[in-house]
């Protein structure tokens, strides 16, 4: 079992930046990939970006592309979601995940952390 603890979330206005941290404990090693998911009110949970636990290879959603960088600090053990240029629509709880191995998918999740945009 991996545990996932996210900090970072806030109020913000338009146009500013906020910096997400996971800190993933417990059964590191089985991690295949870590990735930033949200969920805006009455809205489904949508994937934002992922990143390969090894190699490092990233994918962004269309809608946070250019805006938004997932990173690895691997001495910190920790897992960065940079968020620029935030929208309004950008506001939602955002929840840190981890895919372990032999899993077919996120089945791992952190207890989500606020961001508000406003305009």
């Amino acid at each position: 079992q991996v545990q996932l603890v996210e900090s970072g979330g806030g109020l913000v206005q338009a146009g500013d930046s906020l910096r997400l941290s996971c800190a993933p404990s417990g059964r590191t090693f089985s991690i295949y990939a870590m990735g930033w998911f949200r969920q805006a009110p009455g809205k489904e949970r949508e994937s934002v970006a992922g990143i390969r636990w090894s190699g490092g290879s990233t994918y962004y959603a269309d809608s946070v592309k250019g805006r938004f960088t997932i990173s690895r600090d691997n001495a910190k053990n920790t897992v960065y979601l940079q968020m620029n240029t935030l929208k309004p629509e950008d506001t939602a709880v955002y929840y840190c995940a981890a895919w372990t191995l032999g899993a077919t998918q996120y089945d791992c999740w952190g207890q989500g952390t606020q961001v508000t945009v406003s305009s």
